[in-house]
């Protein structure tokens, strides 16, 4: 490998998910000090499996969340690049090396995203072929439960990569400062994408590289109340995203679309949790208003229009 990666994965009670995780790092990385596990205060024993197994494991007393704690993994490290990873994860072989090629390969690339699988899936179906953001402030994994097939074996610019695999250059992970930790999980990748697009970076899918991916498979079993938290963060977080990166002119594009998830939240019982996500939102505006003036001052809003479909 031509340049040193770093793997850091942020866990939190996935010690079931995260051994044959890790077994499918150890192959493709120089070292095993190269393979960074930021423990969000789990319960299930796994600092005491990664102690066995001779990793770094950044231990917390509590669950401080996706962004935070890919954050504290990402500093605990000087390697060129980084790969973040979810817990829940395999790696195909060769992977790691087919994105740092393709990083190395384009100097503009700020992260390379690989050509996510659902795990278990027979036949393979698509959960990520490179991420998507539209112009009501929504993202959308493209590809997302379609059937793996030849159009998504195709190299290609993409608006933004995945959280859950990513690679990603350290440069532009220090000159945006990481994931938004206000976020504390969702819509912290669509954030840091679009920060990022605005900074004059770009991203790539490389299919070629392939990771299969569970999705959520701790979350929706552990976590209290998994559909209301999840919808509270998620109508927070992408409201907010809306604030600091959407053109003036997206507006009532941006307003029919929050409106339209408030009443899909009213058949999914989750109405309360969607609204307070939006008040939390609303809360954080003076903070929101002041980014937006920086990212504009210090970025070019152009470098993002083309890629609001």
């Amino acid at each position: 490998m031509s340049r040193r990666v770093a793997v850091v994965i942020p866990s939190w009670n996935s010690r079931q998910l995260l051994e044959r995780c890790l077994e499918s790092v150890f192959p493709q990385v120089r070292s095993r000090k190269d393979v960074i596990v930021v423990d969000n205060g789990s319960a299930d024993g796994s600092p005491d499996l990664l102690g066995r197994m001779g990793l770094r494991c950044i231990g917390l007393s509590k669950n401080i969340g996706f962004a935070a704690a890919v954050n504290r993994g990402a500093a605990a490290t000087d390697a060129e690049f980084v790969f973040v990873l979810n817990a829940d994860t395999e790696l195909a072989a060769g992977c790691i090396e087919k994105l740092a090629t393709a990083l190395v390969g384009d100097v503009r690339l700020g992260g390379v995203q690989p050509r996510l699988l659902q795990l278990g899936s027979e036949p393979p179906r698509i959960y990520s072929a490179g991420q998507e953001l539209g112009g009501d402030g929504r993202a959308r994994e493209r590809g997302a439960g379609e059937l793996d097939c030849p159009r998504f074996r195709q190299a290609m610019e993409v608006f933004g990569v995945c959280g859950a695999a990513c690679l990603l250059r350290r440069e532009l992970f220090d000159r945006l400062g990481g994931f938004d930790e206000r976020y504390f999980a969702f819509h912290e990748d669509v954030d840091l994408n679009a920060r990022a697009r605005l900074a004059g970076w770009r991203f790539a899918y490389e299919p070629d590289a392939v990771v299969l991916h569970a999705g959520s498979a701790v979350w929706t079993t552990v976590a209290p109340e998994p559909l209301r938290f999840n919808t509270r963060l998620m109508a927070r977080n992408r409201l907010a995203t809306s604030v600091k990166i959407m053109p003036l002119s997206h507006g009532p594009h941006v307003v029919a679309a929050e409106i339209g998830a408030l009443l899909r939240s009213v058949r999914r019982r989750a109405l309360m949790a969607a609204v307070r996500g939006r008040v939390e939102a609303i809360f954080w505006l003076p903070w929101l208003l002041r980014e937006r003036r920086a990212l504009r001052r210090e970025g070019d809003p152009a470098l993002l229009r083309p890629w609001l479909s």
